[in-house]
């Protein structure tokens, strides 16, 4: 669902928080990305500023600027200057972009300041390699054109504790950037990593730069792979690990972490994971208890296409088992996970599932649908 993947082994990084202020809990309202966190709370909960109007609403593009080298920053505000829904810091935006197949849906994290409630702003990064949504944005979208967005949709909040580190590899700022901002006005202690290919690629210095050395800017063609070991050092208590980036360096920041307390590490992707089934492939039947409906989902389809096959209206984006969109309570069955966004607690609970993506380990599956 991203078009904005790296060049194979950008930000490769070799492996894988002082007391003080906590950070208060997100208060429950609702860069191209995929997410996948290790979410803490009860299994399906979603941070969300708003219930999100499943057509959305559209917005005005106010300005167009150019953020790093290949990265533009678009402002969007609605056409009456009104204020937008609120949105914490990890929060993002649905975007419906026109292109030759008929429309696209993209999502990007909101990169500016939830306190200015007149604007949203996202940042994109142009990648030649994607599957239009960035192009689209890059060539087409300008000051003044209208666009669709749907959200805004927390799966990557920031948590609460009273230390953080925040690593961020190229575009993987634009979540992080909003967190550094909001654990500094808490007075928490933290740290950030930030890499990227070349200075010149990096977005956001400016905003950065008033931290001074907690910030460790490192291009990688001056400092090389990230030292992650090095920046996370030996576990610590109350401290958390929040990242965004490419595959490689939070697979590397997986392995850094592997000995601290489990849920410390929360991530943001760029692509979601190859999941191993573990389930049958042959059909298998699901009960929608609310419509009243049971069908057949076939081999190769997915839950998804089956409900929208028979004409039930259920809320989607990525189709890849990313954004969170589509996730659905469980009441009965065993869902055979193949999305990249639960956590292994919440897989082990069964009573949540991304429709879009998730099968059933069993004959029969009984959806909140």
């Amino acid at each position: 669902m991203n078009d904005r993947l790296p060049p194979a082994g950008t930000l490769l990084a070799p492996t894988n928080r002082t007391p003080g202020t906590a950070l208060p809990a997100a208060t429950p309202t609702t860069a191209e990305r995929v997410t996948t966190v290790s979410r803490p709370g009860p299994a399906g909960a979603v941070t969300a500023e708003a219930t999100p109007d499943p057509a959305g609403f559209v917005l005005t593009v106010a300005t167009r600027v150019l953020a790093a080298d290949g990265v533009v920053c678009l402002a969007l505000r609605r056409p009456d200057g009104g204020a937008l829904p609120p949105w914490t810091p990890g929060a993002h935006i649905d975007v419906f972009l026109d292109g030759a197949d008929g429309g696209m849906i993209r999502q990007y994290s909101l990169c500016g300041r939830p306190g200015e409630r007149d604007v949203w702003r996202i940042a994109v990064l142009r990648e030649p390699r994607g599957r239009g949504g960035s192009a689209h944005v890059h060539d087409q979208l300008r000051e003044g054109d209208a666009v669709r967005v749907r959200g805004p949709r927390n799966n990557f909040p920031l948590r609460p504790a009273a230390r953080h580190l925040f690593v961020a590899g190229g575009i993987g700022i634009t979540p992080i950037l909003p967190m550094v901002e909001a654990a500094e006005a808490a007075g928490a202690d933290w740290r950030l990593l930030y890499g990227g290919r070349t200075r010149a690629s990096m977005a956001f210095l400016d905003r950065l730069a008033p931290y001074g050395d907690r910030v460790l800017v490192r291009p990688q063609d001056a400092y090389g792979l990230l030292d992650l070991a090095a920046f996370v050092g030996p576990p610590e208590p109350d401290t958390l690990v929040h990242a965004c980036g490419p595959e490689p360096l939070l697979e590397a920041l997986r392995d850094t972490c592997a000995n601290w307390p489990p849920g410390t590490l929360g991530v943001e992707r760029f692509a979601p994971v190859e999941a191993t089934a573990a389930g049958p492939a042959e059909a298998f039947e699901v009960e929608l208890a609310r419509s009243g409906l049971t069908l057949t989902v076939p081999p190769g389809r997915s839950v998804l296409e089956a409900v929208e096959e028979a004409g039930v209206t259920v809320d989607f984006s990525c189709r890849e088992g990313t954004c969170g969109t589509c996730e659905t309570d469980v009441l009965e069955g065993t869902p055979d996970h193949r999305d990249s966004l639960l956590t292994e607690e919440e897989r082990a609970g069964g009573d949540t599932m991304l429709i879009c993506v998730s099968r059933s380990c069993g004959p029969r599956l009984v959806l909140d649908l």
